[in-house]
């Protein structure tokens, strides 16, 4: 265990430092909140189970039977809760003579910013994850795929058919193949883009597509039918994301990309009795992960 003592301070037992820098950077504001739906969990662990669909309706002939289908339980996701927790030790002489207050207040703000940090790249590591294979779902496989397996036979697909970056023509075939999206019976369901999710590598891209009443990069005088339709009501940037030409449509599927809280971040210190050191500590109890991978479209980039 690292204790923080004089020695690791040893400016801050004297007057005549003007600043001390390092830790008073400014923070993006929350952004996991808009990659996941929160919910929140009072079990060790939370699952979601799916239940198949009835198919088309089948013509009968006069006098035949009619024909039956039935539906059963489908696949099963489990959210299991991980805490994640992190501390520092300050000894008394360091915390009497601090003169600046560096390692109490200061440290303090320091842990609190770590965990939100944490949370931030637990999040974006499902959408990091997406195509990495070893990450699956509980339908079996991983959140981007073109073979996500249907309970009733078949596949179906949440990627474009050929990996594609950002563009114009990219967005039309993403909002084309949401609106295709069928059930486990391969009925079609009504499913729209809800937003897109970029990295920070991309938002210039994307304002260009987005941004303009007419057709990008033609002198044609043809309408931006992306934003003349409405068809990507929202854009997220996330600074999380690792992969800097990768990108994804959330959609309003129910029951897509969640996230459970079962416990909120928590500060405490105490006092060591023999040595007399201060710890502190934060720890929070959370999952992240995805039940219906109907809930996203993705794009590795090209």
């Amino acid at each position: 265990m690292s204790i923080i003592n004089s020695g690791s301070f040893a400016k801050a037992l004297w007057p005549g430092v003007n600043a001390w820098y390092g830790k008073a950077y400014n923070e993006y504001e929350v952004e996991y909140d808009k990659l996941f739906d929160k919910y929140s969990s009072t079990k060790a662990f939370e699952e979601d189970v799916g239940i198949s669909s009835f198919g088309l309706a089948v013509a009968k002939p006069e006098g035949s039977p009619i024909s039956y289908d039935s539906e059963r339980q489908s696949f099963t996701t489990r959210y299991q809760h991980a805490v994640f927790a992190l501390g520092f030790v300050i000894t008394r002489e360091m915390m009497d003579d601090d003169q600046y207050d560096v390692v109490g207040q200061r440290k303090a703000q320091g842990l609190a910013f770590s965990m939100r940090q944490t949370k931030e790249v637990i999040a974006a590591n499902i959408y990091n994850r997406a195509f990495t294979s070893g990450y699956v779902g509980g339908d079996g496989v991983i959140l981007a795929s073109a073979s996500h397996p249907n309970l009733k036979g078949g596949t179906w697909s949440n990627v474009i058919a050929t990996a594609s970056d950002l563009s114009e023509a990219s967005l039309e075939q993403a909002c084309i193949d949401i609106a295709g999206f069928t059930n486990d019976a391969g009925l079609l369901i009504a499913v729209r883009p809800d937003s897109l999710i970029i990295p920070r590598q991309l938002i210039f891209e994307a304002k260009r597509i987005l941004g303009t009443d007419g057709r990008v990069g033609t002198d044609n005088n043809d309408l931006n039918a992306i934003k003349t339709l409405g068809s990507i009501p929202k854009v997220v940037t996330n600074h999380f994301l690792t992969d800097t030409d990768a990108w994804f449509i959330r959609t309003n599927v129910p029951h897509g990309m969640k996230y459970f809280e079962r416990r909120g971040d928590e500060f405490d210190m105490d006092n060591d009795w023999d040595t007399e050191n201060a710890k502190f500590k934060a720890t929070a109890r959370y999952s992240f992960g995805w039940t219906d991978p109907r809930g996203i479209y993705a794009s590795a980039g090209a």
